[in-house]
């Protein structure tokens, strides 16, 4: 229901604002609110995936917990990444969760984005000859 009345308020602000509803604006959306994926962001360095998992496991099945460390120190990178079993269960977190403190500090919870990563090449320089002389 939550996900139509959302649906639903995107359409009529675009509607008064352009007299249109951008296709790609509501497509967005719709993927983000079925996603069951959510950025957790501003947590404390002191927190492992465990306490993450704790934290969200009180809105419905949390499938995954990670937090992002970083590769060089073993440090966390101060955000993490919540799976939960529905879209229903992650919406629920979302609203619950974002801005309320965990650790002494305010988390911002949002729903995750798939990130688009241009293909990794060996050599950044990389000029169609891979160090071979032709």
């Amino acid at each position: 229901m939550a996900f139509f009345n959302k649906l639903g308020s995107l359409a009529r602000q675009s509607i008064s604002q352009k007299g249109q509803v951008p296709m790609v604006s509501m497509l967005n959306t719709i993927r983000c609110m079925s996603s069951s994926k959510l950025f957790i962001g501003g947590l404390p360095w002191s927190t492992d995936d465990h306490t993450l998992k704790e934290a969200f496991s009180g809105y419905g099945e949390v499938i995954e917990a990670r937090v992002i460390m970083d590769r060089e120190t073993g440090r966390s990178r101060g955000f993490g990444f919540v799976s939960y079993d529905s879209s229903e269960s992650a919406s629920e977190a979302l609203s619950a969760m974002d801005g309320q403190e965990l650790g002494g500090r305010n988390v911002r919870v949002s729903f995750a984005e798939e990130r688009s990563r241009p293909p990794r090449s060996y050599n950044d320089d990389y000029q169609g000859n891979r160090g071979f002389d032709n």
